[in-house]
Order: structure tokens, then C-alpha cells, then sequence
């Protein structure tokens, strides 16, 4: 018995083009952003992939992409959860700053070790600040305490994976094909679960946006085979990009 997931990074958004940190600030995508979510639709219409379940956060960008890609594959009708607990890393007071600004502020290293090290968490912000999710209609009903003001990627794995769990896991077990469509850290979070990545190793993988990833798993949910659709060197391409973003 084996499973099919794929994962999808949504498209750039309009902070991504700014290169800015954007954590849960809700940004649309940037015209190139809804290029690259048909694209990645193509893509798995060109796979000859059929789904069952559709899997996003609570953040435009990825419920724009997951909606652009299904229109492509012409799967639209396609039923979708979204949860919060796919949401991008919280990146705290960082959120909305120039990332090589901020480098040049703060020291490559610096920013370096809040955007990938493992367990250290940005500057978090005060649960008064406007930009604090408690003040979201959208979170109204979560707990005020599990609600981030910061996160690090440890934190993200702690929260995507109860909804990888819980939600996605029995979809596959039912033996749905299933398409989740999330970020860079929360896809990482997922990842570093599935592949066994270690916490040091964590930080080389970089996600290219909007380029679907199509993972095997066996029936322990292990996985087997992973590929990313579509040209090799345009996939390196895109990770590139992401690694030059802090400068």
C-alpha cells in the first residue's frame, strides 16, 4: 500500500517581491505569484494527478495559489480544509521589515540564526501590538495562549504536526490522493517529520514557491520517492532565489 502527497508552496507573494518578512501578515500574491500557482496547477494536471482532499492554511497567499492551481488541473470543486496550524512561521517584530535591511542592521549571522536556526525564535511581539494574531477575527475562537507572538521552526513542528496527525493522516489512510498547499516553514515543519531531517540539516532546505513536490509514502507513511515537478534547473532556480533573499 502507498500514498500519494503533494506539497505545494504558494506563489510569491507581494511581500515576497518586496522581500519582506511577512510571517502571518495576510499578503496577496504578486502577478508573478499567480503565474507561478497555474504554473504549478500545469504541472500536476501534466502528472496526471486526481485528488481527493485539499489542505491550507488561513493565509490568502496559499488559499489564492491552492485556488489558481486547482482552476489549471480543473479540479476547483475539489473539498478543502484550512487550518491555522498550516500558517507560515510567525516571525514576530521582524514582520513587515526589509530582510536585507535588516541584515545590514543586525549582521548577516544574526539574522541568519532567527531565520534558520532550529530553536531560536525572532523578537516576539507584544500581545498589545495590533499585528498580534489574538486581534485577528480570524483566530477568535483559539485559546488566546496558543496563539504566537514569535515562533521557531520548533515551534511550528510542534503545532503542524497535531493537523498533520489528525487531519491529514486519516485522508490517506482512507486512501485519498491529498494536495497541501501551505509555506516555506510550515512545508519544512512537515518535511523534516516525514523525512527524518535533523535539526541541524533543517536549515539547508529551502522550498521553491509555487513548484509542486510529489512524495510517495509507504504504508508506515515513511517516504519512499519524492520529486518536484517540472524542469530540474528551474527548480534549482527557484530555491536559489529563496537562499538569496537575506542577502
Amino acid at each position: 500500500m502507498t500514498y500519494t502527497l503533494v506539497l505545494l508552496r504558494h506563489g510569491e507573494s507581494t511581500w515576497n517581491q518586496q522581500n519582506l518578512f511577512t510571517g502571518w501578515h495576510d499578503v496577496p500574491l504578486s502577478e508573478n505569484g499567480e503565474r507561478e500557482a497555474r504554473a504549478g496547477g500545469e504541472a500536476l494536471r501534466d502528472e496526471g494527478l486526481t485528488f481527493d482532499k485539499v489542505h491550507t492554511s488561513v493565509l490568502l497567499r496559499a488559499i489564492q495559489t491552492a485556488d489558481l492551481a486547482l482552476a489549471a488541473l480543473g479540479q476547483l470543486w475539489l473539498p478543502v480544509d484550512r487550518s491555522w496550524r498550516l500558517n507560515e512561521r510567525h516571525y514576530g517584530a521582524l514582520q513587515g521589515l526589509d530582510k536585507k535591511q535588516t541584515a545590514a542592521k543586525h549582521g548577516l549571522e544574526q539574522v541568519k540564526l532567527w531565520r534558520r536556526s532550529y530553536d531560536v525564535p525572532p523578537p516576539p511581539l507584544s500581545p498589545d501590538s495590533p499585528e498580534h494574531p489574538r486581534h485577528d477575527p480570524r483566530y477568535r475562537k483559539l485559546a488566546p495562549d496558543v496563539l504566537p507572538g514569535s515562533e521557531c521552526l520548533a515551534d511550528v513542528v510542534a503545532r503542524v504536526l497535531p493537523y498533520w496527525h489528525d487531519a491529514i493522516v486519516p485522508d490517506l489512510r482512507a486512501g485519498s490522493t491529498v494536495l497541501v498547499v501551505a509555506h516555506g516553514n510550515s512545508l519544512r515543519a512537515l518535511r523534516k517529520h516525514l523525512e527524518h531531517i535533523s535539526d541541524a540539516d533543517i536549515a539547508g532546505l529551502d522550498i521553491p514557491t509555487g513548484i509542486p513536490q510529489r512524495l510517495e509514502l509507504n504504508a508506515e507513511l515513511e517516504v519512499e520517492s519524492a520529486r518536484y515537478l517540472g524542469d530540474a534547473s528551474a527548480v534549482e532556480a527557484a530555491a536559489e532565489k529563496v537562499r538569496r533573499q537575506a542577502g
